[in-house]
């Protein structure tokens, strides 16, 4: 009797500990490298939660390779680099460039506001604020920059928050002037890189993307919602900005109209490590995983998640379905 009440009781435990695993549909073999392209604003999140789920799974090893959203996807389809999972700053990065070759859905998980960033050295710190923000920009000496509008979202993102501002204030030609202040080479690749010239006093101020701010711990200008691309309540207003940047092939070009920050995920068609992906996926869209850890880190996600048609949501893996909701 000892021994079968000792099994019952092994039996109970095992049940258990089963039961309190995460994410348990996608646990079991599971192993490998997960490639993962990412904006560069989801660097620090995306670690910690990679760390995460490697302590859950064990024999995964997640691979992350962060540069600007644009620059991500023509890894992807100029260099066929190989990739799982890539998670862009704008979601309809994934729509013009990787669906349908590439990737057959695109999950919409999070949002986000641009503000613009300084530090306790930068000319005029003590001054600017959300009324003279932009009378700070004009003044010489000031350097201030954005990042590529062909390779990042937060670079044409950030010009089209000078456009907005333009009209928002009512200042007929302060979008020309404010672009003849900022020097060619005040461009960078990906708008993280524009941090640490902040942080060493080589630039007074950088557009960022709020989570990315908050996550440095850097000082910011918030911006009226009207322009700063974080309310989708003031999409027709946003509308009116328009920029231009380089097409899915070389030497065509394609418009970028304004439109609130929505970041996009997908699983690539050929990934090299599907079962691991998918799994990651589960983790990072789950209310009490990644989507937490996002929220903790200044970035607010979408719960649910959001995907465009019912159609689409039927091809996603069984494991995503319940964490999604069809919503335009």
């Amino acid at each position: 009797m000892k021994e079968k009440g000792g099994y019952k009781w092994l039996l109970g435990l095992t049940v258990a500990v089963v039961l309190l695993l995460p994410y348990g549909k996608s646990f079991g073999g599971v192993s490998g490298k997960v490639i993962i392209f990412n904006a560069g604003s989801l660097t620090i999140p995306l670690a910690k939660m990679a760390k995460a789920f490697e302590a859950r799974y064990p024999k995964v090893d997640v691979l992350r390779e962060a540069a600007g959203s644009r620059k991500c996807a023509r890894k992807i389809t100029d260099l066929k680099k190989p990739c799982d999972i890539m998670a862009s700053a704008d979601y309809t990065v994934i729509d013009t460039l990787l669906i349908p070759q590439y990737a057959d859905w695109n999950i919409r998980f999070a949002t986000n506001r641009l503000v613009l960033c300084y530090t306790d050295t930068s000319r005029y710190a003590k001054e600017v604020n959300a009324k003279n923000w932009y009378e700070i920009l004009l003044r010489k000496g000031v350097i201030w920059g954005h990042a590529d509008p062909n390779l990042d979202p937060c670079g044409y993102r950030s010009v089209m928050v000078l456009q907005l501002a333009e009209k928002y204030y009512k200042k007929p030609g302060l979008y020309d002037s404010l672009i003849a202040n900022r020097p060619r080479e005040n461009i960078r690749p990906k708008s993280v890189e524009l941090v640490s010239l902040l942080q060493t006093g080589n630039m007074d101020y950088a557009w960022e993307y709020r989570s990315v701010a908050v996550q440095q711990g850097l000082k910011f200008v918030e911006l009226p919602d009207q322009i700063n691309l974080g309310n989708y309540h003031h999409d027709a207003f946003y509308s009116q900005a328009v920029v231009e940047v380089t097409g899915k092939k070389p030497g065509t070009y394609m418009k970028k109209k304004g439109k609130s920050c929505t970041y996009g995920i997908t699983l690539l068609k050929d990934a090299p490590n599907k079962e691991g992906a998918i799994a990651f996926l589960e983790y990072m869209l789950d209310p009490q995983g990644g989507l937490k850890i996002l929220r903790e880190m200044g970035q607010p996600p979408f719960i649910p998640c959001r995907i465009p048609t019912a159609g689409m949501k039927a091809i996603l893996p069984a494991v995503l379905q319940d964490l999604v909701e069809v919503k335009k």
